[in-house]
């Protein structure tokens, strides 16, 4: 399977981080295109639900994912969602998010991804665009995130 890994320093403290990932942030670091709406976002909590449709332009189509773990203590906050409903042939998706203390005025974001498609030539395809997808996200972690 496919895996990537990102990681982003952020110059604030880990708690404050944490608290600011929600929905208003969802939006702030989505790419201009594909066109994202949030249909549904309940929190970064297990069980927890978000729902993304994707304007591809003609096409709509719809991301599901479900929050399946969620820890939190004084030095890494870390939520897992996984694909329930994913487009362009992804057949497994796991994004783990981790916030992790440095000191307690900064900390990394750590993402790791974590997908299958129906064959190794689409995995081959789809990586460049996911990749670019969650280190698109980078700048705008440390624009909206650092004190």
């Amino acid at each position: 399977m496919p895996t990537f890994k990102i990681q982003t320093k952020i110059g604030a403290a880990m708690p404050f981080v944490w608290s600011q990932f929600n929905e208003a942030l969802l939006r702030k670091i989505s790419p201009p295109f594909p066109k994202v709406n949030i249909k549904r976002f309940d929190g970064c909590k297990e069980g927890d639900l978000v729902i993304l449709e994707i304007n591809l332009l003609f096409i709509r189509v719809i991301w599901s994912s479900k929050i399946s773990y969620s820890k939190q203590d004084d030095k890494q906050s870390t939520f897992i969602d996984e694909g329930i409903t994913v487009p362009f042939g992804i057949t497994h998706w796991k994004h783990e998010h981790s916030i992790i203390k440095i000191d307690d005025s900064q900390c990394y974001i750590l993402d790791f991804v974590t997908y299958k498609t129906s064959n190794v030539f689409l995995d081959m395809i789809l990586f460049p665009f996911l990749w670019g997808m969650i280190f698109y996200r980078k700048p705008f972690y440390k624009k909206y995130l650092t004190n």
